[in-house]
């Protein structure tokens, strides 16, 4: 038998590996698509029969996408005054001195309509994104946990969390530079351009391809530990609000009732991954309003306070944004009817190395 320590480990394990190794068990060899392994690993909900695709199949990853497409392009989009402001406060800051007066300030100059500047290439960009973040992520997700196991993918399942969705995000901020490099021309620099139709050859005339890719970087920097907080936290915030905050055994919640707790839980992971990022979003923001102007000479010159300006509006902003986002991608999963495994279990043969059972 192991060590009640090891048990514990074996339990809990937020981040790091377990400090031993387990000795190979006699396990049924299943077919990924088909193994509770995998089913274990998702967030949210029971599996019910009538599901109209096999998990990890492509049309389960297929809707999957489209569900991120969803969740991102409009929420993103519905919040498009509040991320203008935001912009503002970072790179203006002695003209846009706090939230209230930064609205003030944008619809005396340029009335109402001035709010939704940057509203084209933010759905176009965000939905891009939704669509390699979320489609993506599942992919990863199953790919992982085969390479480590049943057992390890649970001991390990917040480390496997991050990995899957730090990969997932490399690929979608790819596809979002672009469009984010134009939203903050637009936003951030009165008279430069007022549509995407207008900003996008100007960009390309001016400064080629590259004006639309040099802000990749710091869009990783920014959005890689954004969205590893985002899938971690939420999913083991999942985890714990239904053992320890829910009055019901969560195969007796309603689909109804396990989408608020989906809600509550992106809400919480929404708050962290704001604080995560936002150093990182103020040098984009930044960094995307100069010419010739570099990541490292951008953060020297904001400093240690100048990265914090409109935290507080980005904490409203994201913890919203995080929160619909993964009603609106559960919901998606629920009308398509896909797959939704239940939080995570510990493997039987994982109980009886562990001595848990007879």
């Amino acid at each position: 038998m192991y060590p009640n320590s090891l048990t514990h480990l074996a339990r809990a394990n937020p981040f790091s590996a377990p400090l031993f190794t387990l000795q190979k068990a006699e396990e049924p060899q299943q077919d990924l698509r088909g193994s509770q392994r995998t089913r274990r690993l998702a967030a949210a909900a029971t599996v019910d029969e009538g599901d109209s695709c096999e998990f990890g199949s492509q049309k389960y990853f297929v809707l999957c996408g489209f569900g991120g497409i969803l969740s991102c392009g409009t929420t993103h989009t519905a919040v498009v005054p509040l991320d203008l402001v935001k912009c503002r406060l970072q790179v203006n800051p002695d003209k846009y001195k706090s939230i209230g007066n930064g609205f003030a300030v944008t619809v005396r100059e340029d009335g109402f309509r001035g709010l939704a500047k940057g509203w084209a290439p933010t759905f176009i960009g965000y939905s891009m994104q939704g669509l390699c973040k979320f489609g993506f992520y599942e992919v990863f997700k199953i790919f992982y946990s085969d390479l480590l196991g049943e057992e390890n993918a649970y001991m390990w399942r917040t480390s496997l969390y991050l990995a899957a969705s730090a990969s997932a995000e490399f690929f979608a901020d790819i596809a979002l530079a672009p469009m984010e490099a134009a939203k903050v021309r637009i936003q951030t620099q009165p008279g430069y351009a007022n549509t995407l139709r207008q900003c996008a050859p100007k960009m390309f005339a001016e400064e080629g391809l590259w004006a639309f890719y040099k802000g990749v970087v710091p869009l990783w920097m920014r959005q890689i530990p954004y969205t590893m907080m985002k899938f971690a936290c939420f999913e083991r915030t999942v985890e714990m609000l239904y053992k320890y905050v829910v009055p019901k055994p969560r195969s007796e919640c309603s689909k109804p009732e396990q989408l608020v707790v989906t809600f509550v839980a992106g809400y919480i992971a929404g708050v962290f991954c704001a604080i995560v990022s936002h150093p990182a979003d103020s040098v984009v923001s930044v960094l995307n309003k100069e010419k010739g102007s570099t990541a490292l000479q951008v953060l020297k010159r904001l400093g240690p306070k100048g990265v914090w300006k409109g935290l507080v509006a980005r904490i409203i902003m994201i913890g919203t944004l995080t929160a619909l986002q993964w009603f609106i991608y559960d919901s998606v999963k629920v009308y398509f009817r896909l797959p939704r495994p239940p939080p995570p279990e510990m493997p039987e043969s994982l109980k009886k190395k562990l001595g848990l059972t007879d």
